[in-house]
């Protein structure tokens, strides 16, 4: 085995490993706000780590163009898609846990 090869699993590995964080953290999380982080942590860590992985392995090709093409894509869109959700959620009335307030609830 190649260290090219070496590296790709190790990169698409760890973006295995964030992605099954940030699914972890989508469900344990208590409110939208920080359920959506960890849907940014899938988007910009898991699958950041996973398309470079993919494009170390594939080389020069049309493949690799490809993945960088989606990539920037995903670097462009994802900051924008979870402003916009917050934005939307805070217009709406959805107000943050905060752990003050969670410390009032409990007592």
């Amino acid at each position: 085995m190649n260290p090219l090869d070496i590296l790709t699993w190790i990169l698409v590995s760890l973006g295995g490993v964030f992605c099954v964080i940030g699914a972890v953290g989508m469900l344990r999380m208590p409110d939208f706000f920080t359920r959506m982080h960890a849907a940014s942590v899938i988007d910009t860590l898991g699958a950041g780590l996973i398309i470079l992985g993919l494009i170390l392995q594939s080389g020069f090709s049309l493949a690799s163009v490809k993945l960088v093409i989606l990539g920037l894509l995903i670097f462009f869109t994802s900051p924008t898609a979870s402003h916009s959700l917050a934005s939307a959620a805070l217009e709406r009335g959805v107000k943050p846990v905060l752990a003050e307030d969670e410390g009032e609830a409990s007592s």
